[in-house]
């Protein structure tokens, strides 16, 4: 039907503006997304695979309260990084750089380049024991064809940032579909609310309750997402950035603590009350529990697991290097280097699954580095203006991050005496 008010040949009538801005901030909002999902595949690396696999595995669902809590653990303290970035055009590296005292930053510098070293480690070992577990690559092949591919990744970042983080959302989508197919095989959703009720059962499930929160904060991404968000308020809203930035992160998060829940229910399911021991244990008894299909989706999630996340910790070692010294070397030149450790690895015969969980004690060095800084950058008026972090922010920063650091410290004791 037409509409009689307005003429057949004439422009059409004038939109008031406020339904003009609603569209258009939405889509502006939209694209200030991206970010968060780049971060979270560090939430569902391969040791947390080992990990959560393992809780469920011995405690059944009880441990999901811990999941559900070191979640958001995670979300609080990527918010304040991503704030970070928007408020100051700058980076944590940078920052630590710019205002610390000069002697500090080679020190930090060379902590941070060790977190990005062990991370890439876990990622190249994930990756390749998934290759091995589903063609029968041996380990060494598997992790030198696993640095090729997500080298190819790393290729879309930074220039292409936007198919990068697409092509990282879509791994995560991988993971998330593979857990959601082992769910409804073996019906783990029943009686998990229980699994919510916070409470433990002895010291062994105090001890992996410490592991599955400390090792939670990765300190390479938190530095990473202030880089990824520092140039977000160049048109000048800060605000609207920092809104997008708290939904871009919830739903990222969001999707990877998902995941780590669906692992734990899985293994809760399937292993009821004995710890595999090994990713291809835990490959195994799926397979002869929930089926060949079951096996297959656990091995595709930790190789889109593995290759997401390797990429990401070698984006983010040179987000580390340029701010901290203002060099940069060619991200492929980058990727060389981090293979080599992985490699050495493998080739001595260690245990893929002990090396997995020994990179994430080498994680727990480098959390206060991270934090601490962070927390004190977001609390400065000077730094932050008007985005500057409420008095109850920062206490809650103060409380998150000593709690976090206290876990990790724990977590290493039990590494080194028990």
């Amino acid at each position: 039907m037409l509409d009689s008010r307005r003429p057949l040949n004439g422009p059409a009538p004038a939109v008031p503006a406020e339904g003009r801005a609603a569209p258009g901030r939405l889509a502006r909002l939209a694209g200030l997304c991206g970010p968060a999902f780049v971060v979270s595949v560090a939430y569902i690396d391969p040791g947390n695979f080992a990990t959560n696999m393992a809780g469920g595995a011995q405690y059944g669902t009880m441990l999901l309260w811990v999941i559900a809590l070191a979640n958001v653990l995670a979300m609080f303290v990527q918010a304040l990084s991503a704030k970070l970035g928007i408020a100051t055009g700058r980076n944590l590296p940078e920052l630590c750089r710019d205002h610390l005292p000069r002697r500090m930053s080679l020190p930090l510098w060379v902590q941070a380049e060790l977190v990005a070293a062990a991370t890439d480690l876990a990622e190249f070992i994930g990756g390749a024991i998934a290759l091995n577990l589903l063609f029968g690559v041996p380990l060494l092949p598997a992790a030198a064809v696993t640095a090729v591919v997500s080298s190819l990744l790393l290729m879309l970042a930074p220039r292409g940032r936007r198919r990068f983080e697409a092509a990282v959302a879509a791994m995560l989508g991988v993971v998330l579909a593979g857990f959601a197919y082992q769910v409804l095989l073996s019906g783990s959703l029943a009686g998990v609310a229980g699994g919510f009720v916070p409470r433990l059962a002895g010291t062994d499930s105090l001890l992996l309750a410490t592991g599955i929160v400390g090792a939670t904060v990765m300190p390479h991404v938190v530095y990473l997402h202030s880089a990824l968000t520092q140039h977000q308020s160049a048109d000048g809203g800060r605000r609207e950035a920092v809104r997008a930035s708290r939904m871009d992160i919830a739903v990222a998060l969001g999707t990877a603590g998902l995941v780590n829940m669906a692992m734990l229910t899985v293994a809760a399911a399937t292993f009821g009350g004995g710890d595999p021991g090994s990713l291809q244990a835990i490959h195994a008894g799926l397979g002869q529990v929930l089926g060949p299909g079951a096996a297959v989706a656990f091995a595709l999630a930790l190789l889109a697991s593995g290759l997401a996340s390797s990429s990401v910790g070698t984006y983010a070692g040179q987000v580390i290097m340029a701010g901290f010294l203002r060099r940069r070397v060619p991200l492929l030149a980058r990727r060389l280097v981090t293979i080599i450790p992985a490699i050495a690895v493998l080739a001595a015969g260690v245990d893929p699954t002990r090396a997995l969980v020994l990179s994430q004690v080498a994680l727990s060095f480098g959390i206060p580095f991270a934090l601490v800084p962070l927390v004190a950058f977001t609390g400065s008026r000077k730094l932050m203006g008007d985005l500057v972090n409420r008095r109850l922010t920062t206490v809650a920063g103060v409380v998150v991050a000593g709690v976090i650091c206290a876990l990790n410290g724990l977590l290493l004791v039990e590494v080194f005496t028990g």
